[in-house]
């Protein structure tokens, strides 16, 4: 037996504990709250990092319905009148997955071929009145700090 297999070896031996199922249908519910309360308390590099994965968990998950989806939808072949198919025309429903296949090579192009676009960002005036001003940041305005119009003046 390999060495790494106690806990499957205990659990054919002893079993689970008897409140296991409901332990993880709650641990399970309670789980979106959980992560909804750190997505709200977490700050900046944290949570960019948490929000990318989130969104990325949310991509994956429309693709697959979409997915299943297409995969669902079937084409409608069309019947000859004299009611023999010939030969060429039999395997007309496979295309309907080689078709999301092919879907599915293009978007993982479309997304090599956008990794590497930088967006160039635009260049807009600001006014004086916003130049020289206290700005407080942060999602609860806890950091302060000052711009100043000239390089020289560095007191306050």
């Amino acid at each position: 037996m390999p060495q790494n297999e106690y806990i499957e070896r205990h659990r054919k031996l002893h079993g689970r504990r008897f409140d296991y199922e409901e332990r993880k249908r709650k641990r399970e519910a309670r789980e979106p709250h959980k992560r909804a309360e750190q997505a709200k308390k977490l700050r900046g590099l944290k949570a960019k990092m948490f929000n990318k994965q989130r969104r990325n968990e949310k991509i994956q998950m429309k693709r697959k319905i979409k997915m299943h989806e297409e995969k669902k939808v079937k084409i409608a072949r069309e019947q000859p009148s004299d009611g023999a198919l010939p030969v060429y025309l039999l395997d007309r429903e496979v295309q309907s997955r080689a078709k999301v296949l092919s879907n599915m090579i293009k978007q993982k192009r479309k997304e090599k071929a956008g990794k590497w676009d930088v967006p160039i960002p635009k260049v807009k005036a600001q006014a004086d009145a916003e130049v020289f001003r206290v700005l407080r940041t942060g999602k609860s305005k806890r950091k302060a700090w000052k711009r100043y119009g000239d390089e020289g003046d560095f007191c306050g």
